[in-house]
């Protein structure tokens, strides 16, 4: 009970205790509470110092060659390297200093570089390829000059277009040389033709005459050619008429393609 009456506060009076030594001991267990009662500590976050480069304080491996002007040296490639050994040793560099900022815009410089010079180096040499073959034919004799008048280059998905659709249809009179000859077949290739030649001529007679034209050509051809081949080259079940006609496929593939 006296152990309570000090914890609170009060005074209370006693007859076995005076007034006087009361007050003095709460105040001694008063001082005695502050001096054990334990300090506040204010914990402070631990500060990350931020870099641009480096999210780890900068303790991450950063590009050397940096500074190097040439593109190759700063790769560390070979000035004949090929395309492939270009993107090899990007890819690894950028793999080895993935975290460090300026070290991936180095590299990537430098990559940039040698990837416009290989486009311009391309574009030139495109360039210089067909002005040497327009001075070839400049320089050709005049019946060469006169043959090319009536020759020109469609774009190539036209060509790829058309070259399946007569390999189709020489597919399909091999897969047929058994149940009969390759007529149907060749009808639908002749109007194939005259049909693409119409819509470069603009001129149905003209396309017509050309479409004729291919056919027989190429059917002489092959009538000349296919006998010369060793038998031991040709299946046995393929017809002279088969051989021909795939010989006049090749004929009006060309004629509709590349003729003007």
């Amino acid at each position: 009970m006296s152990s309570s009456l000090l914890l609170s506060g009060s005074t209370v009076s006693s007859p076995l205790i005076a007034p006087s030594k009361l007050s003095s001991k709460l105040s001694l267990l008063r001082n005695q509470n502050q001096s054990l009662s334990l300090p506040r500590r204010t914990f402070k976050a631990p500060r990350c110092s931020s870099s641009a480069d480096s999210p780890y304080g900068g303790n991450v491996p950063t590009f050397p060659r940096t500074r190097v002007w040439d593109p190759y040296k700063r790769l560390g490639i070979s000035p004949y390297a090929s395309e492939e050994e270009i993107w090899a040793s990007r890819n690894f560099l950028l793999e080895q200093y993935a975290d460090h900022e300026r070290s991936r815009e180095s590299i990537e410089g430098a990559f940039e570089k040698l990837l416009m010079s290989s486009f311009v180096a391309r574009k030139k040499t495109k360039i210089n390829l067909k002005t040497r073959l327009k001075k070839r034919v400049e320089e050709s004799p005049p019946w060469l000059k006169a043959l090319f008048d009536f020759v020109e280059m469609p774009p190539m998905d036209t060509v790829f277009r058309r070259l399946f659709l007569f390999a189709f249809m020489g597919g399909w009179s091999i897969m047929n040389s058994a149940e009969g000859g390759p007529a149907f077949q060749v009808a639908v290739s002749l109007a194939a033709c005259i049909y693409f030649l119409n819509e470069k001529t603009k001129s149905l007679g003209r396309a017509f005459l050309i479409g004729i034209g291919a056919l027989m050509a190429g059917w002489f051809c092959g009538s000349l050619v296919i006998p010369m081949i060793p038998t031991a080259f040709i299946n046995p079940t393929w017809t002279l008429e088969l051989l021909t006609s795939l010989v006049a496929y090749v004929f009006l593939f060309l004629s509709c393609t590349f003729l003007k």
